[in-house]
């Protein structure tokens, strides 16, 4: 069974936010793929390669993800090594779902995932953050 990873999109206020910054990067990665930087290398590494996903919590909810295509060890101009997270370019809205601020990423049962946006609900204009949230809290988005 797969299992996901949590991250929080630090600099983000929106989800078109992360999909800019990723667009402003993407000559420097692979054709199709976007790539993610952390310094720990998952140790459930198996797990997320049968088909986890990277969920981002931007502004303390969950509202999208984007599936993990692979891991790779690299070592940047500092020397120190670190884990490449190889994601697919599509980011998938999600339900929303708040999270408390954490450092680094925490592994994601699928069944405390949220789930995917329903078809048809992918290109909506997202709700306000403060809403967004207050409804996540009551279980309504």
């Amino acid at each position: 069974m797969p299992v996901n990873i949590l991250k929080l999109c630090v600099g983000a206020d929106s989800i078109e936010d992360l999909a800019d910054w990723q667009a402003s990067q993407r000559p420097r990665w692979p054709a199709g793929r976007a790539i993610h930087v952390t310094r720990m290398f998952p140790k459930r590494e198996a797990e997320i390669l049968d088909g986890g996903s990277l969920f981002w919590v931007i502004k303390g909810i969950i509202l999208c993800r984007q599936r993990i295509l692979g891991l790779e060890q690299i070592t940047e101009g500092d020397g120190i090594t670190r884990c490449a997270l190889i994601l697919d370019a599509d980011i998938i809205r999600t339900e929303a779902a708040p999270r408390r601020p954490f450092q680094g990423w925490r592994y994601l049962a699928p069944s405390d995932s949220p789930r995917d946006l329903v078809k048809g609900r992918e290109r909506e204009d997202p709700l306000p953050p403060a809403l967004a949230q207050a409804l996540a809290e009551i279980g309504l988005r």
